[in-house]
Parts: structure tokens; sequence; C-alpha cells
């Protein structure tokens, strides 16, 4: 099992399919912050409501040199269905071999109506532009989460 991951410790490169139809890989966003946050399945309420919030403050996230990414473990045929429903403005990450979610420790055991399942608990990661994790935001509310995200990283 690799090395829990850290704030201050540098995160290891991955790569996984992208909704922009190439591969997304992190080392390729070296210079720029990067916010990924994690989500349990596309066009559920609470996903809804945390995508649109990012999406409606992408701009702001730009301004600070943040490059926002969704990650859940849904395909890339579902990720497409969810951007053009709600129009998001950057791209989702399909993490099906959750390759992601191990990296930061996200697929949590979960009750669903009564019977236990494995699935992404909602978070969000904050990545510096030399790649190093400088926040992370556990067991977060869909609603309100892209707002504290983007005080976090203004302070930064």
């Amino acid at each position: 099992m690799a090395a829990k991951l850290e704030i201050g410790k540098k995160v290891p490169n991955f790569k996984v399919p992208s909704s922009n139809g190439e591969d997304f890989e992190l080392s390729s966003l070296k210079g720029q912050k990067v916010v990924l946050y994690f989500y349990p399945k596309d066009n559920t309420p609470g996903c809804t409501i945390q995508s649109n919030e990012f999406n409606g403050l992408l701009s702001q996230f730009k301004k600070q040199n943040a490059v926002v990414l969704g990650v859940s473990r849904d395909s890339l045929k579902s990720h497409d269905k969810f951007i053009d429903k709600f129009k998001f403005k950057f791209d989702l990450l399909s993490d099906e071999d959750e390759v992601v979610c191990k990296i930061f420790d996200v697929i949590k055991e979960k009750n669903m109506y009564g019977k236990k399942v494995l699935g992404i608990e909602r978070s969000a990661f904050v990545i510096d532009e030399n790649q190093k994790l400088v926040g992370e935001f556990r067991k977060v509310k869909a609603e309100g989460n892209a707002q504290e995200v983007l005080n976090f990283i203004k302070k930064l």
C-alpha cells in the first residue's frame, strides 16, 4: 500500500481518461493549482449541486490560477451526459479503476438502504503549483463546498 497522502507531500502523478477525450495526467498541470473534487455519482442531486457550484465559480478559480476537475467512478459516456445536461465548463475524470480514488483515500464504506457498500466520500483537494497537497476537505456537504475551496485558495 502506498504511503498515505499528507498535506505538504507531493501528489503522485496519475493518468486517467478525461471527458475532453484525452487521458488526463496530473503532471501536465505543473505550475497551476489543481482542485480535484470527488463525488459519488453523475446526475444525482448532491453531485449536481456540487458540480453546478464549481461551474458557477469557475472564473474565480481561474483568476487564482486554479484548474477545477471533478472525479467519480462513472464512465466517460456518463460524464458526457452530465456535462451536456448542465453545461459544465470543466473536465470530469473517469476513475473506473479507482486509481485516483485510492491515492486520495476517498473510497469509504457507506450504508445504502441498510446495505454496506463501498462508495466515494464527497471530498475536495487542493494541489499547489509544485504538485504538493495543500488542502483537503473530507466528508463535505455538496452545497457550499466550491465556495469553501475557493476561499481557501484565496488565502494561499
